[in-house]
């Protein structure tokens, strides 16, 4: 079922979250198989949350998924909370637990938002490092390596979730993270939602992504995803500012359709 939306926005409604996430995934599941048809490595951005860990189960679980050729995925995060490594709260373990363990996806392929430890010692040694890592990545053939974008990789699917507060990746409303244009990443050090240090992507980045995907459940959304489709200035609802090059698809279940 579509539902009316502005001109670049699809919108998909499904009855409850679990479908939202069942059907979430095997459309992920043919995205990859797709992109591979056509080029070689594929890049995909994913999301943690409720909704985007129980995605990445279900693909876990798919009959589809050894179609996918996994040593072919490189695999990246638009957040990430600001914690040790292995810690059960970060996106990149529940990641790893619901999906990257059950699949062979080559360890040098996984790009986690660097942890708190060593030489990171806090959100902005992370996301200089992060930015470094997904420049090296454009500079290796990524079409966005030059002038005319961002240095990251061609994202082929960017996974995002949305917050009550109508918060993508951690770029909350308000915050002056929303402003910044010269930096594909940076350190968030006072996040509404705990744990107040994170990581994120900027717009910029966020934007260079082919195909971005806004996964919404829950009636306490509904608000923020009403606002968001409608245009919301971006520092008021920072979902709206999520738009891919070529789709933007919002994946959202009965309740948060409203």
């Amino acid at each position: 079922m579509t539902i009316p939306h502005q001109p670049a926005r699809t919108v998909v409604v499904h009855p409850d979250a679990e479908t939202l996430a069942r059907v979430t995934a095997a459309r992920l599941v043919v995205a990859l198989v797709d992109a591979q048809s056509t080029h070689s490595p594929v890049h995909v951005g994913l999301t943690g949350g409720t909704v985007g860990t129980r995605v990445l189960e279900e693909v876990a679980t798919s009959p589809l998924r050894d179609a996918v050729d996994w040593t072919g995925v490189h695999v990246w995060w638009g957040d990430e909370r600001f914690l040790a490594s292995g810690d059960p709260e970060r996106n990149e373990t529940q990641a790893r637990t619901a999906l990257l363990d059950a699949v062979p996806v080559p360890p040098g392929n996984v790009h986690p938002m660097p942890a708190l430890g060593g030489e990171i010692r806090t959100p902005e040694d992370s996301a200089a490092a992060y930015a470094a890592e997904l420049a090296r990545h454009a500079a290796a053939g990524g079409p966005l390596a030059d002038d005319a974008g961002p240095a990251v990789p061609a994202f082929d699917v960017l996974l995002l979730g949305m917050g009550p507060d109508g918060h993508v990746a951690s770029l909350f409303p308000g915050d002056p993270a929303l402003e910044v244009v010269d930096r594909t990443v940076v350190g968030v050090q006072a996040s509404p939602k705990p744990p107040p240090q994170r990581v994120s992507l900027t717009f910029p980045a966020i934007e260079a992504a082919d195909e971005v995907w806004v996964v919404v459940a829950g009636s306490e959304k509904a608000g923020p995803t009403a606002r968001a489709l409608a245009g919301d200035d971006p520092r008021e609802t920072p979902a709206s500012g999520a738009l891919g090059r070529s789709r933007t698809l919002w994946l959202v279940d009965a309740a948060a359709a409203g």
